[in-house]
């Protein structure tokens, strides 16, 4: 029988751009991963090894450990899918217009408000007595000047021109991932190996070199996780490369192998999973949580971590292709302002918290609290800003 990757041309890969297209299955995969980005910053105050609220739960660092191993990444990933097509339908002068208004903007605007918004709540909760107007100008004038999870934006940003910069200089560029996500149609487990290989590749050495914990501050409040900006830039541009062409015949077709696939995604998902809380526990209990790690213990962590987020990828994107690809989601409603809630639920979600902090409940209704009523406010303060002249170009 002939695979569908014999069928294919040499030239067919890097076929002419199509009109974008909405597509249902990937809008929903995007909107559930901004309310896991709710979900991680409701919990962390409530965690049994960082909590800094008087009550926590054991159960939230699970959930932690999951969601900091591969929401970031896969929200690069979904982002990069469409890149290459759009570059292709339009002029680098409209491209960029584009993402300064779609990305840019938002940026600037977020730092100065509600990035100082946010930790004003942490600098009330540490009991520093300043009024807002102070500890506003000290954090945009003297620093330090976070970019809390804003750093997402200004980083993707950079991405997009870089790819606008590499799509200039050869289009085919990224041709090979496109064959190889073509060849996979009917087996993902290819890609899987050949994500898997290239990201740890680029993530442990960095893990290792680094550490888990340092930053690249470029001032104000540009700054990104050292150990994983390579990372990043990994999952992006295979995305990129996968939606380059045929995407309706590569890896993440409608009708491909891993939008019929069962179980096995999720779990393989544990393995890793189990793998990180091993490393936890010998990290803790064994070496005594020192602040520095030996090597052998953070390449071993490193290459867990990149296993668990190419694997749950895989997982969220079988079953949103499978089960959501048509028909009515409770994820729709919010699709249009998931962006918007990205960046503005941040300050929603610290001053729920403190004003939480003092309150004699379970530390499971403390955070159900937070994340029922960030999603509601931070949804409505979006749609209430979409309604805004011009605005839903932005949000």
């Amino acid at each position: 029988m002939t695979s569908i990757s014999e069928t294919v041309a040499p030239a067919d890969v890097h076929a002419a751009p199509k009109a974008k297209v909405r597509n249902a299955s990937l809008d929903r995969a995007r909107t559930f991963l901004t309310l896991v980005v709710l979900l991680h910053h409701s919990v962390i105050p409530y965690t049994y090894f960082g909590h800094t609220d008087p009550k926590y739960f054991v159960g939230f660092d699970m959930i932690v450990l999951a969601t900091d191993s591969f929401f970031m990444a896969m929200f690069f990933f979904l982002s990069g899918l469409f890149v290459w097509p759009g570059l292709g339908r339009k002029s680098p002068g409209v491209f960029l217009r584009e993402r300064l208004l779609r990305l840019g903007l938002p940026f600037a605007v977020a730092a100065f408000t509600v990035i100082p918004l946010a930790y004003y709540a942490l600098a009330l909760q540490a009991h520093q007595d300043t009024t807002f107007a102070a500890f506003w100008v000290k954090m945009v004038t003297v620093g330090p000047w976070p970019s809390g999870p804003l750093w997402f934006v200004w980083v993707l940003l950079a991405f997009d021109l870089t790819a606008s910069v590499l799509y200039r200089i050869s289009p085919t560029l990224l041709d090979p991932i496109n064959k190889l996500s073509v060849r996979c149609h009917d087996r993902p487990a290819d890609f899987f190996l050949f994500l898997l290989i290239v990201t740890a590749a680029l993530y442990v050495p960095a893990r290792v070199y680094f550490g888990p914990n340092h930053w690249f501050e470029l001032g104000g409040p540009f700054s990104v996780q050292a150990s994983r900006i390579l990372f990043y830039a990994a999952y992006f541009f295979i995305g990129a490369g996968i939606g380059a062409a045929n995407f309706d015949r590569g890896l993440l077709a409608a009708d491909g192998q891993l939008a019929k696939s069962g179980w096995g995604w999720v779990g393989l998902t544990l393995i890793p999973y189990v793998l990180l809380w091993g490393l936890i526990y010998i990290k803790r209990e064994i070496l005594g949580n020192p602040p520095v790690q030996p090597h052998w213990y953070e390449a071993s962590y490193g290459l867990f971590f990149a296993c668990f987020s190419a694997a749950i990828l895989f997982a969220i994107l079988a079953y949103f292709l499978r089960f959501k690809q048509s028909g009515w989601s409770i994820l729709d409603p919010m699709q249009p302002a998931a962006y918007g809630m990205f960046l503005v639920h941040y300050p929603i979600a610290l001053w729920l918290e403190y004003w939480l902090f003092d309150a004699s409940l379970p530390a499971v209704l403390k955070a159900a609290i937070v994340f029922v009523l960030t999603v509601a406010l931070s949804w409505g303060a979006t749609e209430a800003l979409r309604r805004l002249p011009g605005a839903k170009h932005v949000l």
